[in-house]
């Protein structure tokens, strides 16, 4: 069936994402790794583009599924640090996938609807983000600007770097920092 060699091509996607990093997703190497000919992706996706956000998309619904099972936090702060411990070990735990995820360069002008995928995981952030600021003219921004510091500090921390340069193997604390510049003490219940 036309479906399963293009659920066979996604899942060897994420194979080789997971294994091997976001080098390993030509499609050569997916199609090899499927046990078909190279042209053979182009059937059900007409851009590599296409294809590498079909694997994308699988990401987003496995990080959508952790962020779902965490529930609905009373407290909008440890709401917070709960998505950000959250996020931090998806970055760890699922390192090329976290990676293929965030690169627009890669995934923009696909067919997969991405950005659908997204918008309902970043609302998470919003609404904790609204809640722990009342008052807030923009939520919104004040959200992208913390996602932007926890993807800094998730990068950061697999890369090695951040446990060089402040002294520490403890992330929380830089968490519970990022966080805490986000969140008035005041807000945080």
């Amino acid at each position: 069936m036309p479906d399963d060699l293009r659920a066979r091509l996604v899942d060897t996607g994420v194979t080789l994402v997971t294994e091997q990093g976001t080098e390993a997703l030509s499609l050569r190497e997916i199609a090899r790794h499927a046990g078909v000919s190279h042209g053979a992706p182009r059937r059900y996706f007409p851009t590599h583009r296409d294809l590498l956000a079909a694997v994308a998309r699988v990401g987003y619904e496995r990080l959508g599924a952790r962020i779902h099972a965490l529930g609905h936090a009373d407290d909008p702060r440890a709401g917070l640090l709960a998505l950000g411990r959250l996020y931090l070990d998806f970055a760890r735990t699922e390192r090329g996938m976290f990676e293929l995820m965030f690169r627009h360069e890669l995934l923009r002008g696909n067919n997969e609807g991405l950005r659908a995928a997204t918008k309902p995981l970043f609302a998470v952030l919003v609404d904790l983000v609204a809640r722990a600021r009342p008052g807030t003219d923009d939520a919104t921004v004040t959200a992208g600007a913390l996602w932007a510091n926890l993807h800094g500090l998730a990068q950061l921390w697999v890369w090695g770097s951040l446990q060089m340069t402040v002294g520490t193997e403890d992330a929380d604390l830089l968490l519970q920092a990022a966080v805490d510049s986000y969140v008035e003490r005041s807000h945080a219940g």
